[in-house]
This record gives C-alpha cells, sequence and structure tokens, in this order.
C-alpha cells in the first residue's frame, strides 16, 4: 500500500523536532520527554526502561517484534578546563575531528546553565598560523571556545562549567522544497520520526498489525549498548530501523530504503533478511541491499547481549553519516512502506 502525504509530511515534522532536542548517548531526558508525549498524545502506554530506552506495545498478536530506533546521538563531554578558559573535549561516538571544526556548539553544565561555543581549531587563524589547513585534527588540537569573558580555569568555574559536562552539536536542520532533509543527527532521528508516524497509522486505523509490535527508542546506541537490555518479554525478533549508509561500492543513496545483510558484527538472520528483500521487490519499492563495513546496530547489540531473537535492519539512506548528513522524502517513503509490508505479510 501506498501511504497518503500527510504522513510523510508528519515524519518531516517530527525529525526536525527531533534533531533540535540536544541528545547526546546519556544526556537524552529532553527526547525522550518528547517521545512519551507524543505516544501518550496518540492514546498509547508508554514505558521507560532504567536504562531510560523508551517503549510502547502498538497493538497485534503473536510473535512480538520489536521495530527500534535510537535517540541517542553523536556529542562531546568536557575532558578539561584549560588555562587560557577554553575547553578540551572527549568524544561522544565515532566521528573525525575535522567534522566538528568550527560548528557552533552548547555546553551543558550539571546545574543546569547553558552555555553557547564553538569548536575551533587552537590558532585557527590563517593570517598567522601556516598550518592551519594541515594541522592534525584530534582532541589535543580542537577546542571549544566558549562565548563567554573567560580567560583561565577560574573564570570557567564560576559559570560551573567542569569535566563532564555535555557538549552538543547545532543540528542545522534544513529541508529543501524539492524532499531533501540535511541535518547533524538524522542518525537516528530520521528513523525515530519515522518509527513515530508508523504508530501514527495504526492510531490512524491506516493499517493493521497482524502480530504482536512494539516500538523501541534506545538512547546508548552510538556508544555501542542501547539494546543490550530491557527489551520486552517474549519477543521473537527484533528490526533496528536505523540509517542507509552511503558510499564506497554500496548502492544505496537518499531515496531508498536500505536493507543492510551484514555489518561489522556479522551477517542479519537469512530469512528476516529476505523476507524483507521480497516485500521490497512485491510492492515495487525503491530499494537496496548493501553490506556495512564499518556499522553496528541496536539490533546486534541485543544478539551480543544474549537475546533469542532474529534480527534485521534496514533504513533510509542518508550521505555523510556522523557529519552533516543528508536524506530524502522519498527515502522516508520507502522505509515507512517496507516496514507496513512487513507487518502485513
Amino acid at each position: 500500500m501506498k501511504i497518503g502525504k500527510e504522513y510523510i509530511n508528519s515524519a518531516i515534522d517530527k525529525i526536525e523536532t527531533l534533531c533540535h532536542i540536544p541528545s547526546p548517548s546519556g544526556f537524552t531526558r529532553k527526547a525522550e520527554a518528547y517521545l512519551l508525549d507524543q505516544l501518550l498524545e496518540m492514546g498509547f502506554s508508554p514505558y521507560q526502561t532504567n536504562k531510560h530506552s523508551v517503549v510502547v506495545e502498538l497493538g497485534g498478536e503473536g510473535k512480538p517484534l520489536v521495530l527500534a530506533a535510537h535517540v541517542d546521538t553523536l556529542g562531546a563531554m568536557v575532558r578539561a578546563l584549560k588555562s587560557n578558559g577554553r575547553l578540551r573535549i572527549t568524544k561522544i561516538g565515532g566521528f573525525p575531528e575535522a567534522f566538528i571544526e568550527a560548528e557552533n556548539c552548547i555546553i551543558h553544565t550539571r546545574k543546569g546553565k547553558e552555555y553557547s561555543g564553538t569548536f575551533q581549531l587552537i590558532n585557527p587563524a590563517v593570517h598567522v598560523n601556516r598550518e592551519a589547513g594541515t594541522a592534525k585534527r584530534n582532541d589535543s588540537t580542537i577546542e571549544v571556545v566558549v562565548d563567554e569573558k573567560v580567560n583561565s580555569i577560574d573564570d570557567l568555574k564560576k559559570l560551573n562549567i567542569r569535566a563532564g559536562d555535555f557538549i552538543s552539536f547545532d543540528a542545522r536542520t534544513i529541508v529543501t522544497e524539492n524532499g531533501f532533509i540535511k541535518s547533524r543527527h538524522l542518525d537516528d532521528k530520521a528513523s525515530a520520526g519515522i518509527l513515530l508516524t508508523f504508530a501514527e497509522l495504526v492510531k490512524d486505523k491506516v493499517i493493521e498489525l497482524k502480530r504482536k509490535v512494539y516500538l523501541v527508542f534506545t538512547t546508548y546506541e552510538e556508544v555501542g549498548h542501547g539494546g543490550s537490555a530491557g527489551l520486552p518479554e517474549g519477543i521473537v525478533e527484533m528490526i533496528s530501523v536505523d540509517m542507509g549508509a552511503v558510499g564506497d561500492d554500496l548502492t544505496t543513496d537518499e531515496f531508498t530504503v536500505s536493507i543492510c545483510a551484514k555489518d561489522s558484527n556479522g551477517p542479519y538472520d537469512y530469512e528476516v533478511t529476505s523476507e524483507l528483500i521480497d516485500i521490497a521487490e512485491k510492492e515495487k519499492l525503491n530499494f537496496a541491499v548493501d553490506i556495512y563495513p564499518y556499522y553496528g546496530s541496536d539490533a546486534g547489540a541485543s544478539i551480543n547481549a544474549g537475546y533469542d531473537i532474529k534480527h534485521g535492519l534496514i533504513g533510509p539512506g542518508v550521505f555523510a553519516s556522523h557529519g552533516y548528513e543528508r536524506t530524502h522524502k522519498e527515502g522516508l517513503e520507502n522505509t515507512l512502506n517496507l516496514l507496513i509490508g512487513y507487518l502485513n505479510k
């Protein structure tokens, strides 16, 4: 079946909202609150695990299945206060420091204060530093310049900034008239928006579930253990709805739904992956089957934690992953239609 344009627009709205909510791994409470509010407004009864995953049963009977997305993102923390009033950082998640250079950020203190800042190369002015273009970018050469009059460690302490404070990136979310969505954190807020829209389709009785379905939104995927605990009892299958990797010899692009056959943890379940491919072909979706060489998912974390479940991985194609990312509304639509087809089989 093909869903109405209003649901794709709803997904884009949810994605925009999520992208603007700071939620580096370990600092996701505002994103969790948004998910809970959305699901409660739809008439569902979500709950949270000890690790703060948001879980909701959508309905259906038999062969319980989890559809999982994550709302935690890349980010940073304050590693140390520097004598010049700058901040040394430690990364949350895997990305090269060059991907955040000259980006705006927010420092979130443990006292609830927020300060704006910018990631900069040490001595960044090309007029005084001939090595500015060739210097290595790492945690000793990239620092945060705080937008306050601070010139010492004592100045930073007066602002209650300390080691262990979280730092979030400016998402810079843009939706173009021709359907591109450009933003940081489309991994995995694009698919979190898709799953919220899937719940909306169930609420509106646009689709009927032929098996029991749970949604699980995890909060520690970017650091490897999001799906390792707290899954509903009795589930037999889990599909991570994450992002499709774009690049090298992969065939995924921003307009497709990508079906991952294998990532860095090994192959996904043969039957689940084959059924996803068969449904994509039957529904004449724009899809790709690919191998993600440097990738892990919540489904993989669940398998590694010992859950005896079948597992799969799909998602809209996302260009420039872990940087300033891009997808397209057609990728969202193809992903939603594959989920609908899979749950109606």
